[in-house]
């Protein structure tokens, strides 16, 4: 059976994506389950390599199909687009493009199934819009890209999994958002892709909106008339799926009494904070609902550290974990002919 092939993303070539994806590259566990390509700069890499120390070859290649990675060496379809001198830690319309430049080859690949996952080193917003490109982030690139409308964020990490309701809008619009029609979609995505990852019957709750779910309509009228009916739907239809409950008490059951599988949470913070708190620099954010695969560090570029070559690759690794696993399931049979 062959091995998936990841496509992986540079990121903002003035943060630390370089770094941590030549080091993730550098573990030999990783071939076990995955052939790594990145999406990239290759005079960025050779400059991420010589700051770590690490004594990879980054060799260029103009099509995943010729791609034959190994610990020793990393692989890189080159879009040639960083100066050599670009500063760490800095601002940069050039990295801004560069970095969508990275994503929009990469996701041509995998709709062409050229390669079976995308695994996204960071970018920054602020250059990214400097570069031309509007969209929030990842998530709204790869969705329009892909001409995909209802998507998700789930992030994972060992001890906790949530997935959003909304995300990047304010807190007021968040409120807003809680639609019984919303929540069920997100429910159906929750089941579809933790199935994709392994789970047989994914044990699901579903975080209330307002202080103890609205206290029969003290406190908020939400969590009645939008968040239940879309959980009784779901029930119907043979989800497992539990809520609403109340969000001061559902990730203590789903991290510490491992009750459930993943949380359904209504809003960013909502799902951030618990997860970030219990394990910060091991989750990983997984983009559901488009037609390919997307996952991702769950960290930003930190500017403050990039070029020292003291990153920490631990969620890189997660990530590509996470995509070689889900990869493996969806392309089963691609992969066996």
């Amino acid at each position: 059976m062959k091995k998936p092939v990841l496509g992986i993303t540079m990121g903002d070539a003035a943060g630390i994506g370089s770094e941590i994806t030549v080091k993730a590259c550098a573990d030999p566990k990783l071939y076990e389950t995955a052939r790594p390509v990145v999406y990239g700069d290759a005079g960025q890499l050779r400059r991420a390599a010589a700051i770590i120390g690490s004594k990879t070859e980054i060799r260029v290649i103009n099509d995943p199909d010729e791609a034959d990675p190994s610990p020793s060496r990393l692989e890189v379809i080159d879009l040639n687009c960083i100066p050599a001198d670009i500063p760490f830690g800095k601002v940069s319309a050039v990295c801004g493009k560069g970095a969508y430049l990275f994503i929009e080859r990469a996701v041509k690949d995998a709709m062409a199934h050229k390669i079976h996952a995308i695994v996204t080193a960071p970018l920054n917003k602020e250059a990214l819009h400097l570069g031309g490109c509007n969209c929030p982030g990842h998530t709204e690139i790869l969705a329009t890209l892909t001409h995909t409308k209802d998507y998700s964020m789930m992030l994972d990490s060992p001890k906790l999994r949530v997935i959003h309701v909304s995300t990047h809008i304010s807190l007021r619009q968040a409120c807003d958002a809680v639609k019984k029609d919303r929540v069920l979609k997100v429910i159906h995505l929750a089941d579809e892709t933790l199935k994709l990852m392994g789970f047989e019957n994914p044990r699901i709750a579903v975080a209330g909106l307002n202080p103890h779910c609205g206290e029969g309509g003290l406190f908020g009228w939400e969590d009645a008339q939008e968040i239940l009916p879309a959980v009784q739907q779901a029930q119907s239809e043979g989800i497992n799926v539990q809520g609403p409950i109340a969000p001061d008490t559902v990730f203590h059951r789903a991290a510490n009494r491992g009750e459930f599988d993943i949380v359904v949470v209504m809003y960013h913070d909502q799902g951030h904070i618990p997860l970030k708190v219990l394990g910060f620099s091991s989750g990983v954010n997984i983009t559901v609902g488009l037609p390919i695969i997307r996952t991702s560090v769950d960290h930003g570029t930190a500017f403050e550290i990039a070029g020292k070559g003291i990153a920490d690759s631990e969620s890189m690794t997660a990530a590509l974990t996470i995509g070689a696993k889900m990869a493996d399931t969806k392309f089963k049979d691609l992969l066996t002919n």
